[in-house]
């Protein structure tokens, strides 16, 4: 019977992924913002909702998918 990953491990990945993909978004956002010179940060909030929501469904399905 193959070992099951530690709890720990599993939730800290999880976390590491939420806060790389929304870190991310975040930085191009304002990287868009700069090279348009917006005056209003509009890439940097709509690439970082985008962020969260991505980061949220990847969350999400992994607590869904069903245990083995």
């Amino acid at each position: 019977m193959p070992k099951q990953p530690n709890d720990f491990l599993k939730y800290s990945n999880l976390f590491i992924q939420m806060a790389v993909i929304i870190g991310l978004s975040s930085f191009g956002g304002q990287k868009l913002d700069h090279y348009f010179n917006n005056k209003q940060p509009v890439f940097t909030i709509i690439l970082s909702l985008l962020g969260i929501f991505f980061a949220l469904y990847l969350v999400l399905k992994d607590f869904i998918r069903p245990k083995k």
